[in-house]
């Protein structure tokens, strides 16, 4: 009897669940649920206006969607609940929320429901760069060991700035919050009935390693002293890698998810990271590029080496016995999906109907035809700050080169050109620090469905690039964690190099660089190091003061409009 594992992917907008056989990685059967909430950042449901660079998320819309897609792939595929043996996540991460002890998040008490500190904290929530920036001064200051896996920079992304940001600005939810869990584990505690953390997770997003564990008392104490035991009041310290069995289902999980209590729950994954194992062997020199809204630059290492730009290194992290390294780029479909909605004609969204394709495929198909430096355009690819290499969130778009001939499908290349730029400059960092990357992957949707995109990328980097064949690469990654945690004799495996092996996908398509293009590309690479200096280690600020500039006005005019007694 076959047996099967589900991977469920939380993403931005939605989470996708992905049914997987465990024998051969066979995909069953696939369902997607889009949060009714989406992306919260202008007002709570309540009215409640938010500031500038807050991006927040309704927690309901998680636990509805698990049970939409779960009962979905299960129903749609025929196969019996009882062979599911394993369920394996991925969260978008660092995306975390406060929870009282039955782990139900503070926004759900009538309380707290008007308080934006009480809701999730999506990835996205950028209002924390003061505080990422304070922690950072304070740990450099004291030379605070854990820096070394860091990058010597602490990120408005990662979760203890945003607890920080919680007990200054909202204590009365800081002093009210049993936990604060990031979104994968708090998924975890609910379809299990208790707290298994991430290794994974909070070794990339909590400054926690297996060398140190969490910062110390003293650092955390010297940014405020209600800080210091941050870690033993609020976090927690069972602490487990990818594919531990953190439990199998509660009652509640069997009744969220229609699967029966036997089924095992692994420890969750960071979204990106969760693609790695679909490299069948995979291992030392070998990066996955994860491309979606943003993008994760994923590999390991035999041994821990300091790489500049990267967003952290965790032992295990990933695969046992290796260090896992991350970097990213913060915005690259984010970017193209800005000028889409923003900056094209209406001509151009017309013709695209006309010929029955939609707005992205029609400018791909547009941009197709130019050569490399035919748009006269160079663009940064900042339009959300820069997390790879300089982790500066105040960084922002450009695009240099536009006249009054300019065309919007000479943009979008332009923007295209960019993230691959920015990928280049992330690789390049990796290779002068001593790390070896001798094989390209690439998997998301992006990689998948835009050949355009990929090809520039073959070009820009000068390197073949391969593409997984799974168009759902994190959940599949999360399906093996999860026979991983159902272990052998369930029908699953007892380590995740042994279900890699077995589980993983094949390669769909290899780009191959075209030598004329990327000696054009090498020149136009030249110019955008030129700009990324400029503008973003600190010999120009403009970028810094527009931001600031337009935080302060924020601020002038919300204090004007507010009502008089």
């Amino acid at each position: 009897m076959a047996k099967y594992s589900i991977g469920l992917d939380f993403g931005t907008l939605s989470v996708r669940a992905l049914l997987v056989n465990t024998a051969n990685g066979e995909e069953c059967a696939s369902s997607e649920y889009i949060y009714p909430h989406g992306v919260i950042s202008d007002t709570l449901p309540s009215g409640k206006e938010l500031p500038l660079n807050w991006a927040l998320q309704d927690p309901q819309d998680y636990l509805d969607g698990i049970s939409f897609t779960v009962r979905n792939i299960v129903t749609s595929s025929g196969v019996s609940p009882d062979d599911v043996i394993g369920i394996g996540l991925d969260f978008t991460s660092s995306t975390f929320l406060p929870v009282d002890e039955n782990f139900t998040p503070l926004c759900f008490r009538e309380e707290f429901r008007k308080n934006p500190h009480a809701w999730v904290k999506l990835w996205k929530h950028h209002a924390t760069q003061e505080y990422a920036k304070r922690m950072t001064e304070q740990a450099v200051s004291g030379n605070e060991d854990f820096l070394k896996y860091y990058n010597r920079k602490i990120s408005a992304e990662w979760m203890l700035p945003r607890m920080l940001e919680t007990l200054e600005e909202a204590p009365e939810v800081y002093d009210s919050a049993y936990r604060f869990i990031e979104g994968g584990d708090w998924i975890v505690a609910c379809l299990t009935g208790h707290e298994c953390r991430s290794m994974n997770i909070a070794g990339f997003k909590a400054l926690w390693s297996k060398e140190f564990g969490y910062p110390s008392k003293d650092f955390l104490g010297s940014l405020n002293p209600r800080f210091s035991s941050v870690a033993e009041e609020k976090l927690s310290g069972n602490i487990q890698p990818l594919g531990f069995p953190a439990g199998n289902l509660s009652s509640y999980g069997a009744e969220l998810t229609g699967l029966p209590t036997t089924t095992a729950v692994s420890t969750a994954c960071i979204d990106a990271q969760a693609a790695l194992p679909l490299i069948r062997d995979p291992g030392a020199g070998k990066m996955i590029m994860c491309i979606g809204t943003s993008t994760g630059h994923i590999m390991t290492t035999d041994k821990f080496r300091p790489v500049p730009g990267i967003t952290g290194s965790v032992e295990n992290g990933i695969l046992p016995g290796m260090f896992a390294y991350e970097s990213g780029q913060i915005c690259v479909g984010d970017s193209l999906n800005w000028f889409v909605d923003h900056c094209v004609p209406e001509e151009y969204t017309a013709s695209a109907k006309k010929e029955g394709i939609n707005i992205h495929g029609f400018l791909t198909r547009l941009a197709g035809t130019m050569a490399p430096g035919e748009s006269g355009l160079l663009a940064l690819d900042w339009w959300n700050g820069n997390r790879s290499v300089l982790c500066d969130y105040d960084l922002s778009g450009m695009i240099v080169g536009l006249t009054l001939q300019t065309k919007p499908e000479e943009i979008y290349r332009a923007l295209i050109e960019s993230t691959a730029f920015g990928t280049r400059k992330i690789i390049e960092s990796y290779l002068e620090s001593g790390i070896e990357i001798n094989t390209l992957y690439a998997c998301g949707g992006i990689a998948r469905k835009n050949e355009l995109f990929m090809q520039i990328y073959a070009d820009v980097l000068g390197r073949e690039i391969h593409i997984i064949s799974s168009d759902q690469a994190p959940a599949h990654g999360s399906a093996i964690f999860g026979a991983v945690a159902a272990g052998k004799e369930s029908g699953g495996y007892s380590d995740i190099f042994s279900a890699s092996s077995s589980m993983g996908v094949p390669c769909s398509k290899t780009f191959s660089p075209i030598p004329e293009y990327s000696e054009i590309y090498d020149e136009l690479y030249s110019e955008y190091l030129k700009l990324h200096d400029y503008f973003g280690r600190g010999e120009n600020d403009l970028m810094r003061k527009l931001k600031s500039l337009r935080k302060s006005s924020d601020r002038a005019e919300k204090k004007e409009n507010q009502p008089t007694a």
